[in-house]
């Protein structure tokens, strides 16, 4: 059954601008600039107010089947979460796990790249490149903790999943070595109160 009518909306902050131009949505903020092409989605987007004068980002779809409806709150998410970006931005946090070899971490070209060593004792360096717009640091409060950084909750998730996947155990009893980089924790990079 089609539904006539479905909307979403999101509110938008003081410190935060948002363009909408042909599908295509882009929201600057204090810590950058973000933008999305959403034209794949046939619904229609457009920035209004509502009753208290406040700015919001509106989603609607006109005689929408279940999958286009489903769509309207991703695209809400979407922007939800580039709002963040340039509000908070986005930090991931991963720990080194080894039974034997310690796992060695060189960062270099100021966090856009990642060399790995001596993983389960092999001599093959294993080198990721972050994705633009990510940085990559050590902790300093937490011994073999990594640090990821960026204002694109996408970018660097996908950082991170490099990183796992390259330092994964293969030919081996995966219940016995253990060994690798996992994810360890979410957050933003500004905490609040």
């Amino acid at each position: 059954m089609r539904l006539l009518q479905a909307s979403r909306q999101v509110a938008i902050p003081d410190d935060v601008t948002v363009e909408v131009k042909g599908r295509r949505v882009r929201v600057k903020g204090p810590r950058g600039t973000l933008s999305k092409d959403m034209r794949h989605a046939g619904l229609d987007m457009f920035l209004t107010t509502n009753e208290e004068g406040a700015k919001i980002f509106k989603v609607d779809c006109h005689m929408g089947k279940k999958k286009k409806l489903a769509s309207i709150r991703t695209t809400i998410s979407h922007v939800t979460n580039m709002i963040t970006g340039v509000t908070k931005g986005f930090e991931y946090k991963m720990r080194l796990v080894y039974a034997h070899f310690p796992i060695n971490i060189n960062i270099v070209e100021n966090g856009a790249k990642v060399e790995i060593r001596n993983f389960l004792g092999e001599k093959r360096v294993r080198v990721i490149k972050m994705l633009p717009g990510v940085t990559i640091a050590r902790s300093d409060a937490v011994k073999d903790e990594l640090i990821l950084t960026g204002n694109d909750v996408e970018l660097v998730s996908r950082s991170t999943s490099l990183i796992h996947q390259i330092c994964l155990v293969r030919k081996k009893d995966i219940r016995k070595f253990l060994d690798g980089i996992y994810l360890s924790g979410k957050g933003t990079v500004v905490k609040d109160e």
